[in-house]
Protein backbone atom coordinates (compact mmCIF):
# COMPACT_ATOMS: atom_id res chain seq x y z
CA UNK A 1 0.00 0.00 0.00
CA UNK A 2 1.30 3.48 -0.90
CA UNK A 3 0.02 6.89 0.14
CA UNK A 4 0.80 10.38 -1.00
CA UNK A 5 0.30 12.82 1.84
CA UNK A 6 0.95 16.46 2.55
CA UNK A 7 4.30 17.27 4.12
CA UNK A 8 4.21 17.85 7.88
CA UNK A 9 4.58 21.60 7.41
CA UNK A 10 1.13 21.63 5.83
CA UNK A 11 -0.28 19.10 8.29
CA UNK A 12 0.73 21.31 11.19
CA UNK A 13 -0.13 24.54 9.39
CA UNK A 14 0.85 27.61 11.36
CA UNK A 15 1.99 25.30 14.15
CA UNK A 16 5.09 24.23 12.21
CA UNK A 17 7.44 25.79 14.73
CA UNK A 18 5.27 25.06 17.77
CA UNK A 19 5.59 22.25 20.28
CA UNK A 20 3.46 20.32 22.73
CA UNK A 21 4.01 22.30 25.91
CA UNK A 22 1.84 20.56 28.48
CA UNK A 23 4.24 17.67 28.88
CA UNK A 24 7.24 16.52 30.91
CA UNK A 25 10.53 16.77 29.02
CA UNK A 26 13.96 15.54 30.01
CA UNK A 27 16.21 18.49 30.85
CA UNK A 28 19.19 16.23 31.39
CA UNK A 29 20.71 13.42 33.41
CA UNK A 30 21.11 14.28 37.10
CA UNK A 31 24.87 14.10 36.62
CA UNK A 32 24.72 17.06 34.21
CA UNK A 33 23.69 19.46 36.98
CA UNK A 34 26.21 20.43 39.63
CA UNK A 35 26.09 23.58 41.76
CA UNK A 36 26.72 26.27 39.14
CA UNK A 37 24.13 28.23 37.19
CA UNK A 38 23.46 26.42 33.93
CA UNK A 39 21.47 27.53 30.90
CA UNK A 40 19.33 24.90 29.16
CA UNK A 41 17.20 25.55 26.07
CA UNK A 42 13.99 23.54 25.64
CA UNK A 43 11.15 24.24 23.18
CA UNK A 44 12.96 27.39 22.09
CA UNK A 45 12.87 28.73 25.68
CA UNK A 46 15.98 29.42 27.74
CA UNK A 47 15.94 28.25 31.35
CA UNK A 48 18.52 28.58 34.11
CA UNK A 49 19.05 25.55 36.37
CA UNK A 50 20.92 25.31 39.66
CA UNK A 51 21.07 23.19 42.78
CA UNK A 52 19.94 24.72 46.05
CA UNK A 53 21.85 24.20 49.32
CA UNK A 54 19.73 21.12 50.12
CA UNK A 55 20.58 19.58 46.72
CA UNK A 56 17.21 20.12 45.09
CA UNK A 57 17.16 21.55 41.58
CA UNK A 58 15.44 24.78 40.63
CA UNK A 59 14.66 26.21 37.20
CA UNK A 60 13.64 29.74 36.20
CA UNK A 61 13.19 31.55 32.95
CA UNK A 62 16.69 32.70 32.05
CA UNK A 63 15.78 36.38 31.80
CA UNK A 64 15.90 39.11 34.41
CA UNK A 65 12.65 41.15 34.12
CA UNK A 66 14.58 44.42 34.54
CA UNK A 67 16.96 44.66 31.56
CA UNK A 68 16.55 41.08 30.25
CA UNK A 69 20.07 39.88 30.98
CA UNK A 70 20.22 36.07 31.25
CA UNK A 71 20.23 35.13 34.91
CA UNK A 72 22.71 32.38 34.04
CA UNK A 73 25.26 35.20 33.60
CA UNK A 74 24.72 36.25 37.20
CA UNK A 75 25.83 34.80 40.52
CA UNK A 76 24.55 31.89 42.61
CA UNK A 77 24.51 33.06 46.24
CA UNK A 78 25.20 30.87 49.24
CA UNK A 79 21.54 30.86 50.31
CA UNK A 80 20.46 29.38 46.98
CA UNK A 81 19.15 32.58 45.39
CA UNK A 82 20.29 33.96 42.02
CA UNK A 83 21.66 37.48 41.65
CA UNK A 84 21.39 39.18 38.26
CA UNK A 85 24.77 40.19 36.90
CA UNK A 86 23.56 43.59 35.67
CA UNK A 87 21.98 45.43 38.62
CA UNK A 88 21.89 42.82 41.36
CA UNK A 89 18.19 41.96 41.46
CA UNK A 90 17.99 38.68 43.35
CA UNK A 91 15.48 35.85 42.81
CA UNK A 92 14.46 32.85 44.90
CA UNK A 93 13.84 29.37 43.48
CA UNK A 94 10.11 30.08 43.26
CA UNK A 95 10.72 33.05 40.95
CA UNK A 96 9.98 35.90 43.38
CA UNK A 97 12.37 38.83 43.61
CA UNK A 98 13.75 39.01 47.15
CA UNK A 99 16.10 41.98 46.75
CA UNK A 100 16.47 45.10 44.63
CA UNK A 101 19.62 46.98 45.60
CA UNK A 102 18.88 50.58 46.61
CA UNK A 103 15.15 50.19 47.31
CA UNK A 104 12.94 48.43 49.84
CA UNK A 105 9.84 48.20 47.67
CA UNK A 106 9.60 44.89 45.78
CA UNK A 107 6.88 45.23 43.11
CA UNK A 108 4.79 42.15 42.33
CA UNK A 109 5.91 42.35 38.72
CA UNK A 110 9.49 41.74 39.83
CA UNK A 111 9.30 38.00 39.32
CA UNK A 112 10.49 35.29 36.96
CA UNK A 113 8.64 32.24 35.70
CA UNK A 114 9.50 29.09 37.65
CA UNK A 115 9.24 25.62 36.09
CA UNK A 116 8.05 22.50 37.93
CA UNK A 117 10.84 19.91 38.26
CA UNK A 118 11.03 16.24 39.24
CA UNK A 119 14.23 14.24 39.64
CA UNK A 120 13.69 10.49 39.34
CA UNK A 121 15.96 7.56 38.39
CA UNK A 122 18.78 10.11 37.98
CA UNK A 123 16.77 11.86 35.26
CA UNK A 124 15.68 15.51 35.50
CA UNK A 125 12.17 16.21 34.21
CA UNK A 126 10.79 19.70 33.58
CA UNK A 127 7.19 20.73 32.85
CA UNK A 128 7.14 23.31 30.06
CA UNK A 129 3.43 24.16 29.97
CA UNK A 130 0.72 25.41 32.32
CA UNK A 131 2.11 24.75 35.83
CA UNK A 132 -1.41 24.07 37.13
CA UNK A 133 -1.51 20.97 34.91
CA UNK A 134 1.84 19.55 36.02
CA UNK A 135 1.14 16.06 37.38
CA UNK A 136 4.21 14.10 38.46
CA UNK A 137 2.29 10.82 38.17
CA UNK A 138 2.30 11.31 34.39
CA UNK A 139 6.10 11.18 34.13
CA UNK A 140 7.33 8.26 32.06
CA UNK A 141 8.40 5.27 34.13
CA UNK A 142 8.83 1.52 33.80
CA UNK A 143 9.35 -1.14 36.51
CA UNK A 144 12.59 -2.38 34.95
CA UNK A 145 14.37 0.74 36.21
CA UNK A 146 14.56 -0.90 39.64
CA UNK A 147 13.24 -4.46 39.23
CA UNK A 148 15.51 -7.41 40.12
CA UNK A 149 17.08 -9.05 37.09
CA UNK A 150 17.60 -5.79 35.22
CA UNK A 151 20.45 -3.27 35.02
CA UNK A 152 19.98 0.33 33.90
CA UNK A 153 22.79 2.35 32.34
CA UNK A 154 22.74 5.93 31.05
CA UNK A 155 24.46 6.73 27.77
CA UNK A 156 25.06 10.02 25.98
CA UNK A 157 23.26 13.20 24.99
CA UNK A 158 23.32 13.11 21.19
CA UNK A 159 22.76 16.48 19.49
CA UNK A 160 20.94 16.13 16.16
CA UNK A 161 20.38 19.08 13.85
CA UNK A 162 16.87 17.99 12.90
CA UNK A 163 13.27 18.59 13.89
CA UNK A 164 12.20 16.33 16.75
CA UNK A 165 9.27 15.00 14.67
CA UNK A 166 11.69 13.46 12.20
CA UNK A 167 13.79 12.03 15.02
CA UNK A 168 10.73 10.54 16.72
CA UNK A 169 9.52 9.04 13.45
CA UNK A 170 12.81 7.22 13.18
CA UNK A 171 12.11 5.69 16.60
CA UNK A 172 8.85 4.05 15.57
CA UNK A 173 10.30 2.61 12.36
CA UNK A 174 11.80 -0.91 12.58
CA UNK A 175 12.20 -1.05 8.79
CA UNK A 176 15.11 1.40 8.60
CA UNK A 177 17.35 -0.84 10.72
CA UNK A 178 18.15 -3.20 7.83
CA UNK A 179 19.55 -0.38 5.71
CA UNK A 180 20.92 2.22 8.13
CA UNK A 181 22.49 -0.19 10.65
CA UNK A 182 23.66 -3.22 8.62
CA UNK A 183 26.69 -3.95 10.85
CA UNK A 184 25.19 -3.34 14.28
CA UNK A 185 21.42 -3.58 14.80
CA UNK A 186 20.24 -4.97 11.47
CA UNK A 187 21.07 -7.11 8.46
CA UNK A 188 19.69 -7.91 5.02
CA UNK A 189 17.84 -10.90 6.51
CA UNK A 190 15.10 -8.53 7.67
CA UNK A 191 14.68 -6.39 4.56
CA UNK A 192 11.42 -7.98 3.40
CA UNK A 193 9.93 -8.90 6.78
CA UNK A 194 6.66 -6.93 7.13
CA UNK A 195 6.26 -4.39 9.93
CA UNK A 196 3.19 -4.62 12.13
CA UNK A 197 1.69 -1.60 13.89
CA UNK A 198 -0.78 -0.94 16.68
CA UNK A 199 -2.11 2.62 16.97
CA UNK A 200 -5.19 1.82 19.05
CA UNK A 201 -3.81 3.04 22.37
CA UNK A 202 -1.99 6.11 23.64
CA UNK A 203 1.38 4.51 22.88
CA UNK A 204 2.12 3.92 19.20
CA UNK A 205 3.83 0.56 18.60
CA UNK A 206 5.52 -0.95 15.55
CA UNK A 207 7.28 -4.31 15.59
CA UNK A 208 8.51 -7.35 13.74
CA UNK A 209 10.24 -10.69 14.36
CA UNK A 210 13.01 -12.15 12.23
CA UNK A 211 13.16 -15.93 12.58
CA UNK A 212 16.00 -18.35 11.82
CA UNK A 213 18.55 -15.74 10.81
CA UNK A 214 22.20 -15.12 11.72
CA UNK A 215 22.68 -12.83 14.74
CA UNK A 216 23.30 -9.16 14.00
CA UNK A 217 26.59 -7.53 14.91
CA UNK A 218 25.30 -6.10 18.19
CA UNK A 219 24.44 -9.52 19.64
CA UNK A 220 27.53 -11.22 18.27
CA UNK A 221 29.67 -8.58 19.98
CA UNK A 222 27.72 -8.14 23.22
CA UNK A 223 26.12 -11.55 23.84
CA UNK A 224 28.45 -13.83 21.86
CA UNK A 225 25.54 -15.41 20.01
CA UNK A 226 26.43 -17.76 17.15
CA UNK A 227 24.28 -19.86 14.86
CA UNK A 228 20.71 -19.07 13.89
CA UNK A 229 18.62 -16.88 16.17
CA UNK A 230 15.15 -15.43 16.44
CA UNK A 231 15.25 -11.68 17.02
CA UNK A 232 12.71 -8.98 17.56
CA UNK A 233 12.22 -5.22 17.51
CA UNK A 234 9.30 -3.54 19.31
CA UNK A 235 9.24 0.23 18.93
CA UNK A 236 7.01 2.03 21.47
CA UNK A 237 6.53 5.79 20.96
CA UNK A 238 5.14 7.77 23.89
CA UNK A 239 3.90 11.25 23.01
CA UNK A 240 5.28 13.75 22.69
CA UNK A 241 8.85 12.47 22.34
CA UNK A 242 9.90 9.36 24.29
CA UNK A 243 10.71 6.07 22.59
CA UNK A 244 11.30 2.64 24.12
CA UNK A 245 12.80 0.02 21.82
CA UNK A 246 12.47 -3.54 23.11
CA UNK A 247 14.89 -5.66 21.10
CA UNK A 248 16.72 -8.91 21.59
CA UNK A 249 17.72 -12.33 20.33
CA UNK A 250 17.50 -15.97 21.34
CA UNK A 251 18.73 -19.21 19.72
CA UNK A 252 16.18 -20.37 17.18
CA UNK A 253 16.19 -23.80 18.83
CA UNK A 254 14.28 -22.28 21.77
CA UNK A 255 11.39 -21.31 19.47
CA UNK A 256 10.32 -18.51 21.80
CA UNK A 257 6.86 -17.04 21.47
CA UNK A 258 6.37 -13.28 21.46
CA UNK A 259 5.40 -13.45 25.15
CA UNK A 260 8.63 -15.25 26.12
CA UNK A 261 11.13 -12.56 25.22
CA UNK A 262 12.51 -12.46 28.77
CA UNK A 263 14.05 -15.91 28.10
CA UNK A 264 16.35 -14.41 25.49
CA UNK A 265 18.91 -11.62 25.65
CA UNK A 266 16.54 -8.68 26.00
CA UNK A 267 17.39 -4.99 25.98
CA UNK A 268 15.34 -1.83 26.28
CA UNK A 269 16.90 1.12 24.48
CA UNK A 270 15.30 4.32 25.81
CA UNK A 271 15.39 7.59 23.89
CA UNK A 272 14.33 10.80 25.62
CA UNK A 273 14.02 13.47 22.92
CA UNK A 274 14.33 17.08 24.02
CA UNK A 275 13.38 19.62 21.32
CA UNK A 276 15.87 22.45 21.73
CA UNK A 277 14.41 24.44 18.83
CA UNK A 278 12.70 23.75 15.51
CA UNK A 279 15.83 22.24 13.97
CA UNK A 280 17.78 20.95 16.96
CA UNK A 281 16.96 17.89 19.07
CA UNK A 282 18.89 16.27 21.91
CA UNK A 283 18.50 12.49 22.08
CA UNK A 284 19.48 11.29 25.55
CA UNK A 285 19.72 7.53 25.30
CA UNK A 286 20.17 4.77 27.83
CA UNK A 287 19.56 1.05 28.08
CA UNK A 288 18.12 -1.48 30.51
CA UNK A 289 19.34 -5.07 30.03
CA UNK A 290 18.56 -8.51 31.49
CA UNK A 291 22.05 -9.99 31.10
CA UNK A 292 25.60 -9.25 32.31
CA UNK A 293 24.01 -7.36 35.18
CA UNK A 294 27.17 -6.90 37.25
CA UNK A 295 29.57 -6.39 34.38
CA UNK A 296 30.48 -2.71 33.80
CA UNK A 297 32.56 -3.73 30.78
CA UNK A 298 29.39 -5.06 29.18
CA UNK A 299 27.70 -1.67 29.57
CA UNK A 300 30.73 0.06 28.06
CA UNK A 301 30.75 -2.37 25.15
CA UNK A 302 27.09 -1.69 24.51
CA UNK A 303 27.74 2.06 24.65
CA UNK A 304 30.37 1.69 21.93
CA UNK A 305 27.96 -0.27 19.72
CA UNK A 306 25.10 2.15 20.32
CA UNK A 307 27.32 5.13 19.47
CA UNK A 308 28.08 3.60 16.08
CA UNK A 309 24.41 2.96 15.36
CA UNK A 310 23.10 6.31 16.60
CA UNK A 311 25.77 8.20 14.66
CA UNK A 312 24.34 6.49 11.57
CA UNK A 313 20.86 7.75 12.52
CA UNK A 314 22.21 11.26 13.07
CA UNK A 315 23.80 11.35 9.61
CA UNK A 316 20.56 10.22 7.96
CA UNK A 317 18.29 12.58 9.92
CA UNK A 318 20.44 15.66 9.38
CA UNK A 319 20.58 14.97 5.64
CA UNK A 320 16.79 14.57 5.56
CA UNK A 321 16.40 17.88 7.41
CA UNK A 322 18.42 19.69 4.75
CA UNK A 323 16.62 18.11 1.82
CA UNK A 324 13.19 18.53 3.36
CA UNK A 325 13.65 22.30 3.59
CA UNK A 326 13.99 22.58 -0.18
CA UNK A 327 11.48 19.92 -1.21
CA UNK A 328 8.90 21.01 -3.78
CA UNK A 329 6.79 17.85 -3.65
CA UNK A 330 4.98 16.03 -0.88
CA UNK A 331 6.85 13.05 0.58
CA UNK A 332 5.80 9.58 -0.45
CA UNK A 333 4.31 7.50 2.34
CA UNK A 334 4.29 3.69 2.20
CA UNK A 335 2.90 0.83 4.29
CA UNK A 336 5.59 1.04 6.98
CA UNK A 337 4.60 4.67 7.71
CA UNK A 338 1.38 3.95 9.56
CA UNK A 339 2.90 4.64 12.97
CA UNK A 340 4.65 7.89 11.93
CA UNK A 341 1.52 9.21 10.23
CA UNK A 342 -0.60 8.65 13.34
CA UNK A 343 2.14 10.20 15.47
CA UNK A 344 2.21 13.43 13.45
CA UNK A 345 -1.57 13.64 13.47
CA UNK A 346 -1.73 13.27 17.24
CA UNK A 347 1.00 15.85 17.81
CA UNK A 348 -0.90 18.33 15.60
CA UNK A 349 -4.10 17.63 17.53
CA UNK A 350 -2.44 18.18 20.92
CA UNK A 351 -0.88 21.46 19.79
CA UNK A 352 -4.23 22.66 18.40
CA UNK A 353 -5.99 21.71 21.64
CA UNK A 354 -3.43 23.57 23.76
CA UNK A 355 -3.63 26.68 21.60
CA UNK A 356 -7.43 26.64 21.60
CA UNK A 357 -7.44 26.29 25.39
Amino acid sequence: MIWLVRPFRTILGSQELEFVRNAWYVAGWSSEFAGALQQVQILDEKLVFWRQPDGRLAALEDRCPHRMLPLSMGKLLDNGTVQCGYHGLTFAAGGACVRIPGQDNLPASACVRAYPLVERHDIVWVWMGDPEQADASQIFDMPEFEAPGWAAHQGDALHIQANYLNVAENLVDPAHVSFVHPTTLGSNASEDVPVKADVSGEVITAWRWIRNAPPVGFFREFAGLEGLVDRWHYYHLHLPSIAVIDFGSAPSSLALSEEEREKGVRIYALHFLTPVGPHHTIDRWMHIRNSALDNPQAAEKMDDLFRIAFAEDKEILEAVEINEAGAKAAPLRIAIDRGPLVYRKRIAERIATEQAG
